[in-house]
């Protein structure tokens, strides 16, 4: 009954971790790619491989092997350095720029002036 638990408790371990991986994949692949040479943070496509290997290793493998760790510390440090790094540079969240809540189709509304 206690392995039974502990299995339980790896595969949600392993679900956070390939959600980790994931969610920095998306979330690459909707950065623009000047924004990486702005930031000075490698390029589009090397972020790109690597978490994608990162989500790819974190299914196949057990949590406990090598490869898994590595993938998750590329993950961490993509979402702690690489992101902030580029959402300062593109300043916004990325996946689309919202303006203000008085921006019409147009442009920014002025009351009229």
């Amino acid at each position: 009954m206690l392995m039974t638990g502990f299995a339980g408790l790896l595969g949600i371990l392993k679900l956070l971790l390939m959600g980790l991986a994931a969610f920095g994949l998306f979330d690459a692949a909707f950065r623009r790619e000047d924004a990486f040479r702005a930031a000075d943070k490698q390029n589009k496509v090397f972020w790109l491989i690597i978490l994608g290997l990162a989500l790819v290793v974190s299914y196949l493998f057990s949590i406990f092997s090598f490869l898994p760790i590595i993938g998750v510390i590329a993950s961490i440090v993509y979402i702690v350095d690489v992101r902030p790094a580029l959402k300062q540079v593109s300043g916004g969240s990325g996946w689309g720029r919202r303006g203000s809540s008085s921006d019409g189709p147009y442009g920014p509304y002025n009351g009229g002036r």
